[in-house]
C-alpha cells in the first residue's frame, strides 16, 4: 500500500482529485477542484462509528460492507465514463481506510489511482502554514473609507480595469458590517474561506500591487489571518470619499433586501443596543416599520458608521496620514473610468507600500 501513497505536492500530476469523505465533511472544506464521491453517507458514518465503539470488529465489518456497496455504486454512475488511462488522486480525512479501499479497488480495475498521504488533514496543515507566509509576499494598497463610500464597487471596477484585487468580502460571502449578511447565501466555513484565500493569493503576481478593501479582523463569522492583516495594514492607502447622498443611495441599493425581511432587520438593529441607547435603536426600528428607508440610511451613516470609522481607521493603517484621497461617485455609470483614473494617478505618485 505504501507504493500507492503520494504527497500533497504531487496533487497537480493527476487527472482528477476524488474526496471520498461524507457530504458534510466535503461541504466544510475540500481540496480545490476535488469532486465528492463519498464511500459513506453522513448517516452511515454515524452508524459505523456507533457500532465501532461497541465492537471494533462489528464496526469494521459493517463499514466494509457499506464502503464496498458505495464504491460499486460510484463505479456504475460517477466514474462510469472514465477512460482506461485515467489517473485519480483519492483522499479521505487522514488517508486511512476510506480512501485506501477506493484506491485499492481502482488499481485492481486497471486505473493508476493513488492515495493522498495524510489525507485532508495534511492538506489543512499545509493551508495553515501557507497562510503564515504567503500573504507577506505581496504589496497591498488598501481602500479605506466609511461604510457606503463604495469601496467594494471601486474594488470591482479596479479589477475590470486590469488591476490585481483581493475581494475578501466575496471570499467570505459577507459585507463585513452588522447588516452585511448576503441575502440567502450562508458564509463558508473558516476552513473553506482559508482554502479560497490561499487559491486567490497563489494567482497573484508579486511584482504588482494588490488592491484590497480595508477590513477588521473579522468579516461576519470569518477571521482573517494575522499575516494578511499585518501586511496590508502597513501598506499604502487610498482614502475613498463620497457625498452623504451618494452613500445613502448606495446603502439603500446594497441593503434593499433587508427591508423585505423587516423582523430580521429589526433584530439586527436590536444587537446595536450597548453601542447605542435603547431609545435610539427603538427609533431606528420604528423607521423600519414605517418603511422610511432613506431616513434610516442617513441615521445609520451619521450616528453609527461614521463615528465607528473615525474611532477605528487611524488605529489600523499606518500610512493613512499619507493616503491618496479619491472623490468617488459609486452610483455613476463610469465607475470603471474612475478606477482607471485612480490607477493613472497612482502610477504618477510614489506611495509607501508595505
Amino acid at each position: 500500500m505504501k507504493s500507492l501513497l503520494v504527497t500533497l505536492d504531487k496533487a497537480g500530476d493527476f487527472d482528477e482529485i476524488v474526496d471520498v469523505r461524507t457530504p458534510l465533511e466535503f461541504a466544510e472544506d475540500h481540496l480545490p477542484d476535488a469532486i465528492n464521491a463519498p464511500v459513506l453517507s453522513n448517516e452511515e458514518r454515524v452508524l459505523v462509528g456507533t457500532a465501532y465503539k461497541q465492537s471494533p470488529f462489528e464496526g469494521t465489518r459493517l463499514g466494509a460492507a457499506l464502503v464496498a456497496r458505495n464504491i460499486a455504486h460510484h463505479l456504475e454512475t460517477t466514474f462510469a465514463d472514465r477512460p482506461r488511462n485515467w489517473r485519480p488522486l483519492i483522499y479521505c480525512w487522514r488517508g486511512g481506510k476510506r480512501s485506501g479501499s477506493m484506491t485499492t479497488m481502482f488499481n485492481m480495475i486497471g486505473w493508476s489511482a493513488r492515495q493522498l498521504e495524510g489525507g485532508y488533514k495534511s492538506y489543512r496543515r499545509a493551508t495553515l502554514e501557507r497562510l503564515e507566509t504567503l500573504p507577506r509576499r505581496f504589496s497591498y494598497i488598501a481602500l479605506v473609507g466609511p461604510t457606503g463610500s463604495g469601496k467594494t464597487r471601486l474594488l470591482s471596477a479596479l479589477a475590470e480595469a486590469g488591476a490585481q484585487t483581493l475581494d475578501l468580502e466575496a471570499l467570505a460571502a459577507h459585507r463585513g458590517s452588522l447588516l452585511g449578511a448576503w441575502s440567502g447565501v450562508p458564509q463558508p466555513s473558516q476552513k473553506a474561506f482559508d482554502t479560497r484565500l490561499v487559491s486567490a493569493l497563489r494567482g497573484f503576481d508579486a511584482n504588482r500591487p494588490v488592491f484590497v478593501e480595508a477590513e477588521s479582523r473579522r468579516i461576519g463569522s470569518i477571521t482573517l489571518p494575522l499575516a494578511l492583516l499585518e501586511t496590508f495594514h502597513r501598506g499604502a492607502c487610498v482614502e475613498v470619499h463620497s457625498s452623504l447622498e451618494d452613500r445613502a443611495a448606495f446603502l439603500l441599493h446594497d441593503y434593499a433586501h433587508l427591508f423585505d425581511h423587516p423582523d430580521y432587520l429589526k433584530g439586527q438593529l436590536q444587537r446595536m443596543i450597548g453601542l447605542h441607547s435603547r431609545e435610539r435603536v427603538t427609533g431606528w426600528q420604528r423607521l423600519v416599520d414605517e418603511n422610511r428607508r432613506a431616513e434610516l440610511a442617513h441615521e445609520l451613516i451619521e450616528r453609527h458608521y461614521d463615528p465607528a470609522y473615525a474611532r477605528s481607521s487611524g488605529e489600523h493603517f499606518d500610512q493613512l496620514p499619507n493616503a491618496l484621497r479619491l472623490d468617488f461617485r459609486p452610483n455613476d455609470d463610469d465607475v470603471v473610468e474612475q478606477a482607471k483614473a485612480l490607477l493613472a494617478q497612482l502610477d504618477s505618485r510614489t506611495l509607501v507600500v508595505g
